[in-house]
């Protein structure tokens, strides 16, 4: 018997060769164990029909080699070899004849029993086939269903998140946009005040120099009046200290002529 049995062959004497042939190919490749139930179901099938089939054959061998014993016995007790005929030939022929028709119906009996058998082994394969790829299928989509909730709560917070995100970026730019003109309008602020004291250091350091012209023109005036002043002072006094002297040697000399 081999694996995956396909052909059954029984020769009869004077019969063309009755086949009985099965496609081994009808199990479907995609499951391993399914494979193998359908292979062994099928050996243990094909090996029952070819046990019956051979016990059927032998029965069958077994009824001529009895006919042609009884009827050599009985051409040995009471017929003489020449008595067999025309008649006899064909006699012999017509029961060959029977016993071929007779091994036919057995074996297109045991054919179609067999193709019955393995058709409804086939059926129940391919409802157990069936239901197995059906489980397989609600459990692929029970299982896919249950990582495409967690998928879909997990992207949705994530969309969630990024619009957050956007929103918070939105407002930072703004944020930023603000803080950049507030920060341009400080620096042209800040310019324009270090322009304007750098023109009132400048005016000063101006004013500063003609300030000081002017005190040293004035200290110099000043200080020339000063000392003319000084100088008719001191020759008023000396003045006065002569007259002062001479008025008191005049009064010595009065009282001296006196």
């Amino acid at each position: 018997m081999a694996e995956g049995w396909s052909r059954v062959r029984c020769r009869a004497p004077g019969a063309g060769e009755v086949s009985l042939s099965e496609d081994a190919g009808m199990v479907p490749s995609g499951r391993r164990s399914l494979k193998r139930e359908l292979k062994a179901l099928l050996e243990d099938q094909a090996r029952a029909t070819y046990d019956s089939g051979r016990q059927g054959r032998r029965e069958s061998a077994e009824v001529p080699k009895e006919s042609s014993q009884v009827i050599d016995n009985d051409g040995e007790d009471s017929l003489d070899p020449g008595f067999f005929g025309r008649g006899m030939g064909n006699e012999l022929r017509s029961m060959l004849e029977r016993f071929q028709g007779d091994l036919k119906k057995v074996l297109r009996s045991k054919r179609k029993q067999f193709v019955t058998e393995t058709n409804a082994a086939l059926r129940a394969i391919n409802q157990k086939i069936g239901n197995a790829v059906k489980k397989q299928q609600e459990q692929r989509l029970k299982f896919y269903h249950g990582y495409y909730e967690q998928f879909l709560t997990l992207f949705w917070e994530w969309n969630r998140d990024v619009q957050k995100t956007k929103k918070e970026e939105e407002k930072l730019i703004i944020l930023f946009h603000k803080q950049r003109d507030l920060f341009q309008k400080a620096r042209t602020v800040q310019s324009q005040r270090l322009r304007k004291i750098k023109n009132v250091y400048d005016q000063f350091l101006k004013d500063v120099q003609s300030f000081e012209e002017n005190q040293s023109c004035l200290a110099t005036n000043e200080g020339k009046e000063f000392r003319q002043e000084m100088a008719k002072l001191r020759r008023k006094i000396v003045a006065d200290v002569q007259r002062q002297e001479l008025a008191n040697i005049r009064k010595s000399l009065q009282c001296l002529l006196l």
